[in-house]
């Protein structure tokens, strides 16, 4: 069995705290994972409230979401975890959340939600200026997630090749992911933040 380390299973316990305490992950919604290696992740385990995480709600699967112990059930949504880790080798860990402002805009929005002039979307790779436009990808919720990852993975490919800050799931959340989790963390909160900012705007008569 791959022994998961002490200070990733402190990380993603720690982003639970976070992350519930902003109210981003409601009842036992949520999914969280670290990299431990070139072929095997550290994730949630289904059925856990993220925001009283120990030790033992982790457990350790292959990039094909297959478990290591499995007498374990992981979260439904492993494989759209592994399905990042599998295309964007970098990734050191994905953070999955269910807040009100990702619900509501990814069910009103098209194949893409456009965020822009935003100055937090500096916290997206690539971008040095809040003068920018981002077409965050919304794909539809499915229940078969093999199906739901190659959607997700098609887009991927429309999109040439570059990697999105993340994308959202129609009614649903968001998944977000870089190469360590403080940087994760910190995406994350940058585009739930503008996520806020335009359910907000939409209020204004």
């Amino acid at each position: 069995m791959t022994p998961i380390p002490g200070g990733i299973a402190a990380a993603i316990c720690a982003a639970g705290r976070r992350l519930d305490a902003r109210g981003w992950v409601p009842a036992t919604a949520g999914n969280f994972s670290m990299r431990l290696g070139a072929d095997r992740i550290a994730v949630t385990r289904s059925g856990f409230h993220k925001g009283f995480l120990t030790p033992a709600a982790l457990m350790v699967v292959d990039l094909d979401g297959r478990p290591e112990d499995a007498a374990l059930w992981p979260s439904a949504e492993t494989g759209l975890h592994c399905g990042i880790y599998r295309r964007f080798p970098e990734t050191g860990a994905v953070l999955h959340g269910h807040s009100i402002a990702n619900t509501v805009l990814s069910c009103a929005a098209g194949d893409d939600l456009i965020l822009e002039n935003y100055e937090l979307l500096k916290a997206f790779p690539g971008l040095a200026t809040h003068e920018a436009r981002v077409a965050v990808p919304v794909v539809d919720n499915d229940q078969d997630i093999a199906r739901m990852q190659r959607v997700v993975e098609t887009r991927w490919r429309d999109m040439g090749g570059a990697a999105p800050p993340g994308y959202l799931i129609r009614g649903h959340g968001s998944y977000i992911w870089a190469d360590s989790m403080p940087a994760a963390l910190a995406r994350f909160e940058a585009l739930e933040f503008m996520l806020a900012c335009e359910l907000a705007t939409r209020r204004i008569p």
